[in-house]
């Protein structure tokens, strides 16, 4: 398996180089040249499966290089008992015959991010021996909320790896900000920036094209990479679990050997419903991909229109990991529907020059045949968190939310009551007060006593790794303008 970047088809990389690397030196994203099928029982052979057993399986079609047994006890390490609450990792809990959750939140950060994040430490560092970099690898993180507790934890002391966070400044939610301010850890740093997610985002990923500064960092004796779902790494471990959840279903009934689902996915990077298509284009029965957007509606209108266009209103909303308006990993579906790398680069860069691109009539035209956008504000946003609990006894936080308000949307639309998965990227706890305000709280509880609160009113235990952050102390104070994100690596890697 070789992988490309998406602006250039001419440089061949092997999957260990591709994750090493993080991004192309060109500014493209390195992805696989094919996406292998599945054998034609491999959904039958792995619904009995357990989950570990299932990631090996998937992720070895895209690792040649890779032994079954370092996947084996890469996947053993990262989604065992010590790392998730539930044997099952990535359970599906069923509301009624049609309608199923995809619960992504049983992990150390309790959000869908740890599903990749801790997989990826395992794959990067085998990665920098078999390519023989010496060098310590300094990844640098742009978050949006979640990615950046997730990537903390997961390379926490990891050795050869100094990891720095950058998130927006007053732009995630109070327990989001703790848990990556208290981390622990002897090889991680943290910064918040003046601005929004996609300061940050385009902050990283100048550092990375910053030639003299890397150069500087080489002579010290690093090199840069990426944890964000830029990385291969971060998004092959995810095209697991909506195969996990398609066997899952068949093994328990709800759906018959063959039968077609639909998945609808609360998005902001786009990472999250990318991987359900590569799991779509692997053999999985995927329908329909229904793209779940807040007030941040970009990637409806895109998919609506075929025009991509972040000129707008930047909305800060209750669902704060989509509060996105440039969605990286759309230049890897975008390859996906052209196969024409200069058409993705022609794309890019009038991103870049104008800050919108207009596709094809025939990119438009597949585009159209697979996805339906929706979005919805803060207001119907809760809305629907009450809603889903009144009716099931069932507790969701808001970009899950988001996600149901776009099912119901497609549903009223289309009349198409297709078995749909519904991806729930959050545990609710992270989002108290969002939540709370939802079922009714007329006066909600300062900082992390909103747990308790929160706890109190549903009978649902606050997760451990939530309720623990009232013993933690916070480590990292510094924040940085956008245009000097530079200033925060320096003063980590002197």
């Amino acid at each position: 398996m070789q992988y490309i970047s998406t602006r250039d088809g001419a440089a061949r990389f092997t999957a260990s180089q591709a994750i090493t690397q993080g991004l192309a030196s060109d500014g493209g994203l390195l992805t696989p040249f094919y996406i292998p099928k599945l054998p034609g029982k491999a959904l039958e052979d792995l619904k009995d499966m357990a989950y570990q057993h299932r990631a090996v399986y998937i992720m070895k079609q895209f690792l040649e290089e890779f032994s079954v047994k370092e996947l084996t006890d890469f996947a053993a390490a990262a989604y065992g008992p010590e790392k998730f609450d539930t044997p099952a990792v990535a359970p599906v809990h069923t509301l009624d015959g049609t309608t199923h959750c995809l619960e992504l939140w049983h992990g150390p950060t309790c959000a869908f991010k740890d599903m990749a994040l801790q997989m990826l430490p395992h794959l990067l560092t085998a990665s920098l021996v078999k390519t023989e970099e010496f060098k310590t690898v300094c990844i640098l993180v742009a978050t949006s909320g979640d990615t950046g507790k997730g990537a903390l934890e997961g390379f926490k002391n990891v050795p050869k790896t100094r990891i720095l966070v950058f998130y927006p400044k007053d732009g995630v939610s109070q327990v989001q900000q703790l848990q990556m301010i208290t981390q622990e850890g002897d090889n991680v740093g943290v910064a918040a920036v003046v601005g929004n997610f996609d300061d940050a985002q385009t902050g990283v990923k100048r550092l990375f094209s910053d030639e003299a500064l890397r150069e500087e960092l080489a002579r010290k004796g690093y090199f840069f990479s990426s944890a964000n779902s830029i990385n291969w790494g971060r998004v092959l471990p995810q095209i697991v679990y909506y195969v996990s959840a398609y066997c899952d279903l068949l093994r328990d009934g709800a759906i018959e050997p063959g039968q077609s689902i639909n998945v609808c996915v609360p998005t902001g990077n786009f990472g999250n419903i990318l991987a359900a298509y590569y799991a779509r284009e692997m053999g999985v029965p995927i329908q329909k991909l229904i793209c779940a957007s807040n007030q941040n509606d970009v990637l409806t209108d895109f998919i609506r229109t075929g025009i991509y266009d972040r000129n707008r209103t930047f909305y800060h909303t209750m669902s704060p990991s989509m509060d996105i308006l440039i969605s990286s990993n759309l230049e890897r579906l975008l390859l996906s529907l052209t196969q024409d790398v200069e058409e993705v680069k022609g794309y890019m860069e009038q991103l870049n020059a104008t800050g919108r691109y207009e596709v094809s009539d025939r990119v438009k035209g597949k585009l159209q045949k697979l996805f339906y956008g929706y979005c919805c504000d803060d207001k119907e946003t809760q809305a629907v968190i009450g809603r889903v609990y009144r009716q099931h006894d069932y507790l969701i936080d808001p970009h899950t939310a988001v996600a149901f308000s776009a099912l119901e949307q497609y549903r009223k639309e289309t009349e198409d009551n297709t078995p749909c998965v519904v991806v729930s990227t959050a545990s609710p706890f992270k989002f108290c007060d969002s939540v709370l305000g939802a079922l009714g709280a007329e006066t909600i509880a300062e900082g992390l006593d909103a747990l308790d609160q929160l706890s109190q009113l549903t009978g649902l235990p606050a997760p451990a790794p939530l309720a623990g952050l009232r013993d933690k102390a916070v480590r990292f104070t510094q924040t940085v303008e956008k245009d000097h994100m530079v200033d925060a690596v320096r003063s980590m890697l002197v």
